[in-house]
């Protein structure tokens, strides 16, 4: 990795460059075209509070259509997402305010206009930044240039065939009964991998996968597996980009002799702003993609636990409420499920009615069947666990976790819920309730220190 893609971007100097650039761009657009010099007249000063306020409505106007009309988001974006939104288009629109005065300013020479222009849009330039470092603070998705770029994950290697299954390999050793014959490595193996819809007919991305020190031992132990999500919009590098998957798994690994489960981090969407709810439905074939061909395709493919009580599926948001899903539809497949920031419920729009016409031909019956608050209510499921997790930030999915780990608790799960202090609907819930959610699961893979 070069120098400048291992830059942060949500902390340290391009924080600071970027606080600077939006300062200074924005007080450059708020000044009097005349200067502070000339006492500005009324329309001047009006101009940045009429831009303010312009803004303002049309950052709530369009999060209302994208939201309801449109239904392109099943939730409304967090309040810190459109506060920042607000100064990006407030410095839009006072850039192209003083670019048109400026540019019909005829007594100006031609060069002194072309000036003035590039001005005012390096300023929109700078106060954009702050409101881009900003909104991807806050989601905590992109923490280095390489992560911005793609360009790390671009770099991860296809799984290769030394580390799958081989034909007639001796049967794994149990976690009990194993050492290891050498010193391990220091840390896990991240990989990619296609996995087929075989019997679902669904085309997903890319997989990525992760292999703990003690998977590179001989003989291999008998590893737990995890499955996780990502949330959408998003795709499954989010895991590793704003999850932090494998400094997060490398430290419980350390922590636990070089073991810890096979991650492998699947694709239920098929594209970056694609829903498909979880559920076989009219839209897509997703739940058996993800109870038949991904448990088979893990079997086949690594030395793996077959034990259903050493499986779990987790996820972020979209991929929460999908782990949850996964473990009420499909309890003989995945008994255990980390949920951080889930939804109440799958949901395409934030109008119910919409999410059922869309998938089930408005079937409310046949929506809710599969919908974990009602598979709770009408079976047991006792000796499986959930673990929930939101951000202290973000009430509504606060609200979400307390009703749905009040169903659990009352349908058998074991649960345990967590309140991540100081942050939001973000990635950083999923990188910094991970390893709490390992550690709750660890005793039921019989994982030891």
């Amino acid at each position: 990795m070069g120098f400048a893609e291992g830059i942060r971007i949500d902390d340290g100097p391009v924080l600071w460059a970027a606080c600077a650039a939006g300062v200074v761009g924005m007080l450059y657009l708020i000044r009097p075209h005349s200067g502070w010099k000339r006492a500005p007249g009324r329309k001047a000063w009006a101009v940045p509070p009429a831009a303010l306020l312009l803004s303002l409505a049309l950052v709530l106007g369009v999060h209302w259509l994208l939201v309801y009309p449109f239904a392109l988001f099943p939730d409304v974006l967090p309040p810190e997402v459109l506060a920042w939104s607000v100064p990006a288009v407030t410095a839009l629109l006072l850039a192209l305010h003083r670019g048109w005065t400026v540019w019909r300013s005829r007594p100006r020479p031609a060069r002194r206009r072309r000036v003035a222009v590039t001005a005012a849009a390096a300023a929109f330039a700078g106060v954009l930044a702050l409101s881009a470092i900003q909104i991807n603070a806050y989601f905590g998705l992109n923490h280095t240039v390489s992560d911005l770029t793609g360009t790390a994950v671009a770099r991860i290697p296809a799984l290769e065939a030394g580390l799958q299954r081989q034909a007639g390999e001796p049967a794994t050793v149990g976690l009990a009964g194993w050492t290891p014959r050498a010193t391990l490595p220091a840390g896990g193996l991240v990989r990619k991998a296609s996995i087929p819809g075989t019997v679902s007919g669904f085309r997903s991305r890319d997989a990525y996968v992760y292999l703990p020190p003690a998977y590179q031992a001989s003989p291999r132990p008998a590893l737990p597996v995890l499955v996780l999500f990502s949330g959408q919009p998003g795709s499954p590098a989010d895991w590793v980009t704003g999850g932090a998957l494998r400094s997060r798994m490398d430290r419980f690994a350390s922590a636990h002799h070089g073991v810890a489960p096979v991650v492998i981090v699947v694709d239920p969407n098929g594209t970056p702003n694609g829903n498909v709810l979880c559920m076989d439905s009219q839209i897509a074939q997703a739940d058996t993609f993800l109870a038949e061909d991904v448990p088979g395709w893990i079997r086949a493919t690594f030395n793996v636990d077959p034990d259903p009580r050493k499986w779990a599926a987790g996820g972020f948001s979209f991929g929460a409420t999908c782990a949850v899903q996964m473990a009420t539809r499909h309890p003989d497949v995945y008994s255990a499920a980390l949920a951080f920031s889930s939804e109440q419920e799958p949901a395409l729009a934030k109008e119910r009615h919409k999410t059922i016409e869309a998938s089930f031909g408005g079937d409310t019956a046949a929506f809710e069947r599969q919908t974990p608050l009602h598979l709770m209510q009408q079976r047991r499921f006792d000796g499986n666990a959930l673990y929930f997790g939101a951000g202290e930030r973000d009430p509504e999915f606060i609200e979400y976790m307390g009703v749905l780990a009040g169903a659990a608790r009352s349908a058998g799960f074991s649960v345990d819920e967590q309140v991540i202090p100081r942050t939001g609907h973000s990635w950083t819930v999923a990188a910094k309730g991970l390893s709490a959610g390992l550690d709750f699961l660890a005793p039921r893979w019989g994982i030891k220190k």
